[in-house]
């Protein structure tokens, strides 16, 4: 057999097949992405790959869909060794990947995105043929959406939609899932998952899962390995585990909390005539398309209270936050803290407490140019001690960054280095340690977890309690259900630029919030 041809130029066979990768690693220079993994998927089971961000797990399938070659090691198809070179060989072979970023073409419609995912369209094409073909492939999935539409006019979940539709319609019998439900509601996850579980155990198909989602995991996943550190670390039947097990071998060590950790009930709820610390009133924000993206909004957050904002990405919670930082200006309404008007101007900030920790730090909280100390000093590098005498203190700037450094955990070459040489979590940790600095009366945050490893994410919700424990006002706004009902004394539901929906935090129900989400109500 030639490793370079699949299966040695034979008759491709079909169905679900059985995956192994022995001993395989993947080095970058003196680092290891990759350090002997070894993983046996059995054919027609939904396998789950665990691990925190860094850990190799894309690069671990990158290696199996032939986008990089191991350097050490090798892939077994149906138990026998096989050279995946590139993504046509993998195709070949029957391996489908689903990514998860978006990889259609906007501007062609549901149909012609099928056809392009062959790979083999001809010259011409006999339409009435064809769509007669897709619409018998459509009528065996559950999923139904209209050939004549263009990606462009899809909401999130259906763009998810044929996404994996574009690879069950190649018939693949090994289909590799990133990341699948991240912009997807609870409703639409769990039709998506129902179906490649599905097609899983009718044995035309072996799902490989990458997710970080333990509930994903435990409701449908036959099997999980966990990497940590380019290492397979864990191995098992999901039957067999729980959540807690899989995040202790996420981390390497207890998933405890390092402190005594602030849960719901541990706190006094703030009762129901506590004056609000942050108070919105008739918000309307316009939107990029010069349309309202946020229409006669309300809502108020107590102190001591975490107020969650669910909904479904692109439903004007970022211009929802923007307004209320003073990144985008209000088109009508009214914001307070404390009963006092907020522009949220910098002397309004200092004066009233009022904190931010953006989405995308990087981007929208640091100067990626300046340093670490630098980038920590932007709140208050023109007050005592940082400044004195009409001239700024850089001793004080670089000693207190040397002391956030260190109780943060942040990982960087010093406090001298560009902050934009950090990882994202460590970025994220460095705006952190600015925004939480002093007093908080209320603390606005937007998606603070998206895309950090699993460490990070404990780390963060921490401090987040800690600044309810604190009586500070905290309002979370995720795309992350499981984050916002494992935080949240309430949660409000938006969509269309509107709140459609509260329920306190303690008896939010999943299915109702997402369909809600999902524009259900």
């Amino acid at each position: 057999m030639s490793a370079d041809t699949p299966i040695g130029g034979l008759p491709l066979p079909t169905g679900a097949l059985a995956l192994d990768t022995y001993e395989m690693g993947m080095q970058f220079g003196s680092f290891k992405a990759l350090d002997g993994v070894s993983m046996k998927v059995a054919p027609g089971t939904v396998h789950a790959l665990l691990g925190e961000n860094g850990a190799g797990k894309s690069t671990l399938v990158k290696c199996v869909a032939g986008f990089q070659r191991p350097t050490s090691g090798s892939v077994l198809i149906d138990g026998r060794e096989q050279a995946i070179p590139n993504p046509v060989v993998a195709r070949a072979l029957g391996i489908g990947m689903v990514y998860q970023h978006f990889t259609l073409a906007p501007g062609m419609t549901v149909a012609e995105n099928l056809l392009l995912a062959g790979g083999k369209t001809p010259a011409v094409i006999d339409w009435k043929q064809q769509r007669a073909d897709l619409e018998r492939f459509l009528s065996s999935t559950p999923f139904r959406l209209d050939l004549d539409a263009r990606p462009q006019s899809l909401a999130a979940g259906e763009k998810q939609k044929l996404e994996l539709l574009k690879q069950l319609y190649l018939k693949p019998r090994l289909l590799i899932l990133d990341e699948p439900t991240s912009v997807l509601t609870p409703q639409e996850a769990d039709e998506v998952l129902g179906h490649v579980r599905q097609f899983a155990r009718s044995g035309l198909c072996t799902v490989l899962i990458i997710t970080h989602k333990f509930r994903e995991v435990m409701a449908y996943a036959d099997d999980v390995t966990v990497l940590r550190r380019g290492r397979a670390v864990h191995h098992c039947a999901v039957a067999d585990t729980s959540p807690a097990l899989l995040a202790q071998a996420m981390v390497g060590e207890s998933a405890a909390a390092t402190g005594p950790e602030l849960t719901r009930a541990a706190l006094p709820p703030a009762g129901p005539g506590a004056p609000a610390s942050l108070q919105v009133q008739g918000l309307q924000v316009m939107g990029d398309r010069g349309t309202l993206a946020v229409q006669d909004l309300s809502l108020a957050v107590a102190p001591g209270e975490i107020l969650g904002i669910a909904g479904v990405s692109g439903n004007g919670q970022r211009e929802l936050v923007e307004a209320l930082v003073g990144q985008r200006p209000r088109a009508a309404g009214a914001v307070t803290v404390q009963g006092q008007p907020y522009h949220a101007r910098r002397e309004e900030n200092h004066r009233l407490k009022v904190r931010s920790l953006p989405e995308e730090p990087l981007r929208n909280a640091c100067v990626g140019e300046l340093s670490v100390a630098e980038n920590m000093a932007l709140r208050d590098f023109d007050r005592p001690p940082l400044c004195g005498g009409g001239r700024l203190r850089f001793g004080h700037w670089r000693s207190r960054a040397r002391e956030w450094i260190a109780s943060y955990g942040i990982k960087t070459q010093g406090e001298g280095a560009p902050i934009r040489s950090l990882s994202g979590g460590n970025v994220q940790r460095a705006v952190l340690a600015r925004e939480l600095h002093g007093e908080i009366s209320v603390l606005i945050a937007a998606n603070p977890v998206f895309g950090l490893d699993f460490a990070a994410v404990k780390e963060i919700h921490g401090r987040l309690r800690g600044v309810r424990a604190q009586g500070g006002a905290v309002l979370l706004i995720s795309e992350d259900l499981d984050e916002l009902l494992e935080l949240a004394d309430r949660i409000v539901v938006m969509s269309e630029g509107r709140i459609v929906f509260e329920t306190p935090g303690e008896s939010a129900n999943r299915q109702t919030l997402g369909a809600h989400m999902g524009g259900g109500h």
